[in-house]
């Protein structure tokens, strides 16, 4: 039984990946993945809690990762505010490591972002990272508002889901130099100045 389960999430992570989730049907699951229909609904009940499973069983192990490594650095830096270098490395570094390990999970993660799908994701699987981390952000990012802070981190975060969707078709993958040039083109992102009318959540 959890052989089958594991069998069904692994094929949908790598056609989810190939052909996107809206272009992947549960029938093309369970033909590539060698079970039937009655299968997936006994293990997922629907295609969206089979997409929730999914992401949960990879996400998690990477975000107590991420939590873990902001702890650390929050502690070293007490009471001062932790370098953005580090943020970025705590935030970054964990999923893309695993970009070699997970070839079909990071391209599925950047189809899901590319797919407009990350929102609902990003309410079941990453609230807390996300609190946790615009919080850290904004103290380490004194010139920069909250809501400024917010929608650099979105354009972070689409860099990362790029780098997850295409990296992986450079072989080898140096993640160490990737994580390095990611970490070196975001800060200067994060850095810059406030803008007058700069766009916020607010009037995007």
């Amino acid at each position: 039984m959890i052989e089958t389960q594991g069998k069904i999430l692994d094929t949908a992570e790598r056609l989810f990946g190939e052909q996107g989730y809206a272009g992947t049907s549960l029938r093309q699951i369970i033909a590539k993945a060698g079970v039937n229909l009655a299968a997936i609904h006994y293990h997922f009940g629907s295609k969206e809690e089979l997409l929730d499973q999914l992401v949960k069983r990879k996400v998690g192990p990477v975000n107590q990762e991420r939590l873990a490594m902001l702890e650390r650095f929050e502690a070293q830096a007490a009471p001062a505010p932790v370098p953005v270098d580090k943020l970025l490395r705590a935030f970054l570094e964990p999923p893309l490591l695993r970009i070699k390990e997970h070839p079909d999970f990071a391209r599925m993660m950047g189809r899901l972002y590319g797919e407009g799908l990350m929102p609902r994701v990003a309410e079941q699987h990453f609230q807390t990272v996300i609190h946790r981390f615009t919080a850290a952000f904004t103290r380490s990012l004194p010139h920069l508002d909250e809501r400024q802070v917010a929608i650099r981190l979105q354009f972070m975060v689409g860099a990362m889901a790029h780098t997850m969707l295409f990296a992986f078709q450079r072989s080898p993958i140096d993640s160490d130099l990737l994580i390095r040039d990611l970490i070196g083109f975001v800060i200067g992102g994060l850095k810059a100045p406030a803008l007058p009318g700069e766009i916020t959540e607010e009037n995007s």
